[in-house]
């Protein structure tokens, strides 16, 4: 019986043993998974749509930790303030793993993520707004984002004299290189100092270490095509090019008979302001069918003319298509859309005298002239009584009444007062001015 019960308590043991064993294997097969998601080149409203789906992949996927590789020298504070703000609201663990630059709208964003790791040689800083002048920004912008840096440092207990001198000149720092006048820019040795920097990493495989995350599963969050042409198109530069272009080629088009390269190019740029627009998540579908709807009313006034209504109908379609669209302020937009108005004018005007007009509305327009070279003419014309002889009816004041074979004719004096019975002759006639001059002692 004895022997019995100490074979039950050791197969139950060797069970248990076996169990925890097992447990152990299986917990040490199941891979963590860290996402990576680059954040390079310019900040701008392209790349908030990237990150925000790449972070959203990231949790659909299962992952445990999210790692934003950052190399930027900086772009638009709209952008910076709506990633940042997607970076804070994140409910997985975010590391910001500065592996060059984080410069600008990248240390601000920098200061969003959980902690901040940086490679040798990397550096984070020189945030100061500046305007399309590259000036600093006016006061209220200023102060706003000021207070944003300053928000972004202490949420993880960073000391906020440093973000706020990496955007103040005013701030003296002469210990870092940011005496008055200069804002900070911080080495990776110098970040970690003043506790900028959690950690300083040769590469990936020390920042897993560090992060406790060696045996982890790494994905890469990958731009794709559509994308990259989306950071393109939506870049405040492009815009307006893409604008004038397009309004350029199909204002060109209307001048040029057949569909050929002005109209390829409008419609191209047009398309591609659409594409990448609504590839970034700023269109939707009520601009692409405002925009439609506007080309389809313009083409119904150019064939039935009528009052305007059709026209001005579209007109306002699609510029509100085009505002429904836009990734930036909406006074940029319509300086945009001034410069494309001007350039298209200016060019047309130009295009107009230089080549004349030879588009498809000649045929909705009379073009031919009745001219006198092919033989039409307006009023009677009376050319052959230049050289003829007559007598004047009535005084010439200078104009008057002359007599000719018995038919009466007005006419003009070219010699000026001339009594009534003198005599005259016709020098000249144009169309129905016929010019006279008197004989004196009746020869010519």
């Amino acid at each position: 019986m004895k022997k019995t019960n100490c074979f039950h308590f050791i197969l139950f043991l060797s069970a248990c043993l076996f169990a925890v064993f097992h447990t152990g294997l299986k917990a040490e097969d199941a891979s963590s998974v860290v996402y990576f998601i680059p954040v390079e080149k310019e900040v701008e409203r392209g790349l908030e749509a990237f990150l925000e789906r790449s972070l959203n992949e990231a949790k659909q996927q299962g992952a445990d930790h999210v790692v934003l590789e950052i190399h930027t020298p900086g772009g638009l504070v709209d952008a910076a303030g709506n990633i940042s703000k997607i970076i804070r609201e994140y409910d997985l663990p975010t590391t910001a793993f500065i592996i060059k630059d984080a410069l600008s709208a990248g240390a601000y964003i920098s200061l969003n993520a959980d902690e901040i790791v940086m490679t040798p040689g990397s550096r984070i800083g020189a945030a100061a707004v500046i305007d399309q002048e590259g000036n600093m920004a006016e006061e209220k912008a200023v102060s706003a984002w000021l207070a944003d840096m300053k928000a972004s440092a202490e949420l993880n207990g960073r000391d906020p004299l440093y973000a706020l001198a990496m955007s103040d000149p005013d701030i003296d720092l002469p210990e870092y290189g940011a005496e008055k006048g200069k804002v900070l820019t911080l080495t990776a040795n110098q970040a970690r100092e003043v506790g900028y920097a959690e950690s300083i990493v040769e590469n990936r495989n020390e920042l897993l270490e560090y992060l406790q995350l060696s045996d982890a599963t790494i994905v890469e969050s990958e731009i794709t095509v559509a994308e990259r042409i989306a950071r393109i198109v939506t870049h405040p530069v492009i815009i307006p090019i893409l604008l004038t272009l397009g309004s350029l080629g199909l204002v060109l088009e209307l001048y040029s008979p057949g569909f050929g390269v002005p109209g390829i190019i409008g419609a191209s740029s047009l398309f591609l302001f659409f594409f990448g627009h609504t590839i970034a998540g700023f269109a939707g579908w009520e601009a692409l069918i405002l925009f439609f709807a506007g080309i389809i009313l313009i083409l119904i006034e150019i064939f039935t003319p009528g009052f305007g209504i059709f026209g001005i109908s579209g007109i306002v379609s699609i510029f509100i298509s085009i505002f429904l669209s836009s990734s930036v302020p909406v006074v940029d937009m319509i300086l945009y859309l001034i410069i494309a108005f001007i350039v298209t004018l200016a060019v047309s005007i130009l295009y107009i005298r230089i080549f004349g007009y030879r588009g498809f509305l000649r045929k909705l327009v009379l073009t031919d002239a009745t001219k006198t070279e092919l033989g039409y003419v307006s009023h009677e014309t009376k050319k052959e009584l230049v050289g003829q002889i007559g007598m004047t009816m009535t005084p010439l004041r200078p104009s008057g009444i002359i007599e000719i074979n018995n038919e009466r004719h007005d006419v003009v004096s070219e010699s000026g007062f001339v009594e009534k019975g003198k005599q005259v002759i016709v020098v000249k006639s144009v169309g129905s001015r016929i010019v006279v001059k008197e004989l004196k002692d009746n020869k010519e």
